[in-house]
């Protein structure tokens, strides 16, 4: 008996020292050797401090990253979360280039995944290596020119539904003002981020597939009120602490769920249950009509989907199963949605900050106004409505500036899978404080790069010295700089740029040009006396001074151009 415990007690002491040589090697021994320590790079103010809160906080980082390229050139080391996380900060466009193109080697981090996948399932936005390649080559199809085209008029159509809600509003405004023998103006302050939010949820839900949230009119549908749920309360509420605990021991949540991870198991089951057997009805559709000779046409992305999944010229070992559909239309409800009406929130408030850039591309928009009303248009007008609006120069300048000045997505992490040689454009500055003509930057299996989105559309020595301003004409008087930075749509990396770009670009675009058409034609848009911030949880949103706790917000005082003109 004495023989067993020993030998047992022996076995668990030899764990325990390999698991502490193992944390000590990996903490204290190997960092020492790691090339990116001869990077030059921010001080730390002691073991623990990390570089994290300025180049995170978009309140900070525009100064944090300018302050780092005067002091520490354009690739800088940076702290993560411990001592043994170095990070490489790449502000030179080429080693961006680099890290975005060659995604087999930069992959994102198994803790974003994990993160990802815990709340979505592993979609696009998670899968790595031939999983994401195989998705994305069955998702392409559903993105084309045609297809996306073919959206435009439900488009419209949500748009002028809001429109109308707005204009509701307004009324019982102006109903109460004169019941109360006040001013008769219509204005009412709207939480633009809440409604906008509710507009591309009903678009992503018809759009992705043929799912009417009716989310404008109301908020008490099931799937709705799930998504909505995990993306706004459980995301952006969630306890930072904790969420990180749960990313490295996973098990907590299982076995002491708190109030964020039963809100997530709660939606996800909710999620399986509804969007699941949608994705079974289609796929029944699908295939009856095949076998009746009578195809399904369905427009929707779930059926487009579907359709290339089971498409003849597919190889079955290239097809993805019916759980990574599910997962890949959770993807494109949260990137459909959070990502596009965050884009049009800040829109807006940027115009209500500047309104003679408003009026001017009021001005623009009317010009293309039909004398028919929209909503008594064929979907051959609409669309051709939406590409002389998809041509306009003052509203591609505008929307071009807004997601330059406050891409939703702030920044993203990758991780090298193997030791690389990252090239450089500009010379680098070493730790030792000298400045050298290196051509590359060594970079370690296991380091994480951290590609500053933000941080590339403000840079001060690309867009000038007014890069941090909102200025849609600078659009028209482009620099060489610019048009050699890396970006999938107009030198941003808003998008991002490379394999792992966003594939939903177009789409995005239709619904942000579209909005902005109908609702600056009904509507002005002017400040409130609040105080709106930026911070970056998950995406970069809009608070109120004070109100963080209420999640995001944007109210904005909305007023119909007929009052104005009748004032």
């Amino acid at each position: 008996m004495i023989s067993v415990s020993f030998i047992f007690f022996g076995f668990c002491s030899a764990i325990a020292l390999l698991l502490t040589s193992y944390v000590v090697y990996h903490v204290t021994i190997a960092p020492r050797f790691n090339p990116l320590r001869k990077l030059a790079g921010p001080p730390l103010n002691g073991p623990l401090h990390n570089h994290m809160s300025p180049v995170l906080d978009p309140f900070r980082s525009p100064r944090t990253h300018a302050a780092y390229v005067e002091k520490y050139g354009r690739n800088v080391r940076i702290r993560g979360l411990g001592p043994w996380d170095e990070r490489l900060l790449p502000l030179d466009p080429v080693s961006v280039a680099h890290v975005l193109k060659n995604s087999t080697i930069y992959e994102k981090p198994w803790q974003s995944r994990r993160l990802i996948t815990s709340l979505i399932g592993c979609g696009m936005l998670a899968a790595e290596g031939h999983v994401h390649k195989r998705q994305r080559r069955v998702a392409i199809p559903a993105f084309s020119i045609q297809n996306m085209r073919a959206l435009v008029p439900l488009v419209f159509s949500k748009g002028e539904e809001l429109k109308d809600k707005w204009m509701n509003m307004s009324q019982a405004v102006k109903e109460e003002n004169v019941a109360s023998e006040k001013q008769n103006s219509g204005q009412v302050e709207i939480d633009i981020c809440h409604w906008i939010s509710r507009a591309t949820f009903d678009v992503i839900g018809l759009a992705g597939f043929d799912y009417n949230f009716n989310a404008i009119q109301n908020e008490s549908d099931e799937l709705f009120a799930a998504y909505k749920e995990m993306f706004e309360i459980a995301v952006s509420q969630g306890d930072a602490v904790r969420t990180v605990l749960g990313i490295y021991f996973p098990i907590l949540n299982n076995l002491f769920p708190d109030e964020r991870a039963k809100t997530v198991h709660r939606c996800q089951e909710t999620i399986r249950r509804v969007a699941g057997k949608l994705v079974q009805q289609k796929k029944s559709r699908i295939i009856d009509g095949q076998n009746s000779g009578s195809a399904y046409t369905g427009k929707d992305l779930l059926s487009l989907l579907l359709k290339s999944n089971i498409a003849t010229d597919l190889p079955s070992d290239q097809r993805i199963s019916d759980e990574d559909i599910l997962h890949n239309i959770n993807t494109f409800m949260f990137a459909g949605s959070d990502t596009t009406s965050l884009a049009l929130t800040w829109t807006f408030l940027l115009l209500a900050k500047h309104p003679d850039l408003q009026t001017r591309l009021r001005t623009e928009l009317l010009s293309i106004v039909p004398t028919t009303p929209i909503s008594r248009l064929s979907s051959e007008e609409i669309e051709s409505l939406h590409n002389t609006l998809q041509n306009l120069p003052y509203l591609n300048n505008v929307c071009r500036e807004s997601l330059r000045l406050v891409p939703p997505v702030h920044s993203s992490l990758r991780v090298a899978t193997q030791d690389d040689e990252i090239p450089v454009s500009y010379p680098v500055h070493l730790s030792d404080g000298t400045i050298s003509e290196q051509k590359s930057i060594s970079v370690s299996k296991g380091s994480f790069v951290h590609v500053p989105v933000e941080a590339f559309n403000l840079d001060k020595g690309m867009w000038g010295p007014n890069a941090w301003d909102f200025d849609p004409d600078r659009w028209d008087h482009l620099s060489e700089d610019v048009l050699s930075l890396p970006g999938l749509y107009s030198n941003l990396l808003t998008f991002s740029a490379g394999p792992r770009s966003c594939i939903g670009m177009r789409f995005s675009m239709i619904e942000m040009k579209t909005f902005l058409y109908i609702l600056l034609t009904t509507f002005s848009f002017a400040e409130t006396d609040k105080r709106i911030y930026k911070a970056n949880v998950v995406l970069t949103r809009p608070y109120v001074s004070g109100q963080f706790k209420k999640g995001s917000q944007c109210p904005l005082i909305v007023t119909p151009l007929e009052s104005i003109a009748t004032s």
